[in-house]
């Protein structure tokens, strides 16, 4: 079992093998950092604040956890090297802790928002359709009605893998096809949500438009339109980011949250890549909550991030 009872031995070893490139990468770079030494001095600090920015965890991310280990070094006066590791998890999980990322339980929407409205920005080829297919999968596993609304109009490829994604759980997929208006669609899919009295409405949306300001308009006339049927919608704005980016995935953010408010993130492509870390230097940057994870190919490797299962899996050095 994980630290939390109902994290499962299948999910942990999903998220041990979805991140066993960053842990490798980190333990390969941490065990050279620490040969020869039994202490952990300014030397093995200087090499751990090295290996956490070359893991994507981010400069100023970095440096607050190296400031971290710093005063409990100066607290203990004699740490040892072995405990590292265990140090590191400690103020990582910490550290995302004070970052709003509270633990989600299960695939639950919020007390009177029926319909729960989600949508999700991203860019292309972040694995935002994906993302939405196996939210929905997970949803309906757990009992809800799901809607999924094709608003990518700009792109065929997004509305077919939608329509498909639908097929392939067993939700309905609003569509209006390509090059039709996306306010429509997400006006459409909202309607429907009411009245068929659905759990969770889930509305894609255009991954780039021509500059910033067309992007603005188009979120914003979207939820606009939501708002005719449901006044807070949408409850959720999810940006999508891709983990195997690193850096390009800070920058993706940055961007996202110039054009519109973003509630929670999702992160994928984690199983790809040894950049593991951004998810922690995101986290502590945005302060938005990481709320899913996408650890494999799987219908069930789209995980709800669990702050201390991944900390664990990251930094737990194995045999």
């Amino acid at each position: 079992m994980g630290i939390f009872g109902f994290f499962s031995k299948d999910k942990k070893e999903s998220l041990d093998q979805g991140l066993q490139k960053s842990n490798e990468n980190i333990f390969s770079k941490l065990s050279k950092a620490v040969v020869g030494k039994s202490k952990v001095d300014e030397e093995v600090l200087d090499e751990l604040e090295e290996i956490l920015i070359t893991s994507d965890v981010g400069v100023d991310t970095t440096i607050k956890v190296i400031q971290r280990i710093e005063e409990r070094v100066a607290r203990d006066k004699y740490l040892n090297t072995e405990e590292l590791d265990i140090i590191l998890k400690e103020e990582i999980a910490a550290l995302l802790e004070e970052n709003n990322s509270q633990d989600l339980l299960d695939f639950d929407i919020p007390e009177g928002k029926k319909p729960y409205v989600i949508m999700v920005v991203g860019v292309n080829g972040v694995g935002k359709t994906t993302t939405i297919g196996k939210l929905a999968n997970m949803f309906k596993n757990a009992g809800k009605n799901v809607i999924l609304g094709a608003a990518d109009t700009f792109r065929a490829a997004a509305v077919d893998q939608l329509i498909l994604w639908g097929d392939r759980v067993g939700v309905p997929v609003i569509s209006h096809g390509m090059n039709t208006d996306p306010a429509s669609v997400a006006f459409d899919a909202v309607k429907q949500g009411v009245e068929q009295n659905a759990d969770v409405v889930i509305v894609d949306t255009a991954g780039r438009l021509h500059t910033k300001v067309n992007l603005m308009n188009e979120l914003g006339k979207i939820k606009r339109v939501m708002q005719k049927f449901i006044p807070d919608a949408p409850h959720e704005i999810m940006l999508v980011l891709d983990g195997s980016t690193g850096q390009n995935a800070f920058i993706q953010a940055k961007e996202f949250t110039k054009v519109t408010e973003i509630t929670s993130l999702a992160i994928t492509k984690l199983d790809g890549t040894a950049k593991g870390g951004v998810v922690i230097g995101i986290s502590d940057q945005f302060k938005i909550p990481v709320k899913y994870i996408g650890v494999g190919e799987k219908m069930t490797d789209l995980q709800i991030f669990n702050r201390k299962e991944f900390v664990d899996s990251l930094f737990t050095k194995k045999s």
